[in-house]
């Protein structure tokens, strides 16, 4: 099946952080995706991507959702929530039951349907017997929700590669370039369109550090990252609160 246009809803995962272009703007697996899916489809190819760094699940329903339905695309990709697992007003049961009306009104409206159970980012971070449980309810939820409507599942929790620090970027959190190739292929794949065969490839494993190494590598993590972090949930702010989507409208790619 050939695809015309594409439209990527979410959050910093589809925005691109951190692979960044020479310009220093973000691509990532989204823009990848559309750029092959261009290739097959030709000039007539149009893509967005609405997504936004640090958007909680219902500002991306309430705000990326309805946008993305009037542009009434071929391909749509949904993945959010993954925000929300981190906030101690997490609930699952509401987000589960939105999560299946939205991709059901996405299916009503004709698009293809792409959906992701996300990668074991918790391997590494603070927290994990917290959140990894929320992580797998998600997860499960999301899997249930595309065999339910007929979406395109890209199972990125299955691939233990994602366990390999080098397709993470410094801040252990949002994936690395390596990593973004990774999922453009695997979302390739899913959609049955060839890649490259190197998108698939993961950098060596390091090896295991000296004690004191690592926890001077932990320290530093966690004033550069965790930190900040911390300051922006305390003050009720955002990573994304002055971004607007890369790009809010459904055009064709440039050369």
């Amino acid at each position: 099946m050939g695809w015309r246009s594409f439209v990527a809803v979410g959050d910093s995962f589809t925005e691109g952080l951190d692979d960044t272009y020479p310009d220093g703007g973000f691509r990532g697996w989204a823009d990848l995706v559309a750029t092959r899916l261009a290739a097959e489809a030709g000039s007539e190819f149009r893509y967005a991507n609405l997504a936004v760094r640090g958007r909680l699940f219902p500002r991306v329903v309430d705000e990326q959702v309805p946008a993305a339905l009037a542009m009434q695309p071929d391909l749509i990709s949904f993945a959010a929530g993954g925000n929300d697992v981190l906030r101690r007003s997490f609930d699952p049961d509401g987000l589960i039951a939105r999560f299946n009306d939205v991709v059901g009104r996405l299916r009503a409206g004709g698009a293809d349907v792409v959906l992701f159970r996300f990668a074991d980012v918790m391997a590494r971070l603070p927290g994990q017997r917290l959140v990894a449980p929320r992580v797998q309810l998600l997860n499960q939820a999301v899997g249930d929700t595309a065999e339910r409507h007929g979406a395109i599942l890209v199972d990125l929790y299955a691939d233990d590669t994602y366990l390999n620090p080098m397709l993470w970027s410094t801040d252990r959190l949002h994936l690395s370039s390596a990593g973004h190739r990774r999922v453009a292929a695997q979302v390739l794949t899913a959609l049955g369109v060839s890649c490259a065969e190197e998108w698939l490839l993961a950098p060596e494993r390091p090896l295991p550090r000296p004690w004191l190494t690592a926890r001077t590598d932990d320290l530093r993590w966690a004033t550069q990252y965790l930190a900040p972090w911390l300051t922006r949930r305390l003050t009720g702010r955002s990573s994304g609160d002055t971004v607007t989507a890369k790009r809010p409208d459904l055009t064709p790619l440039k050369g």
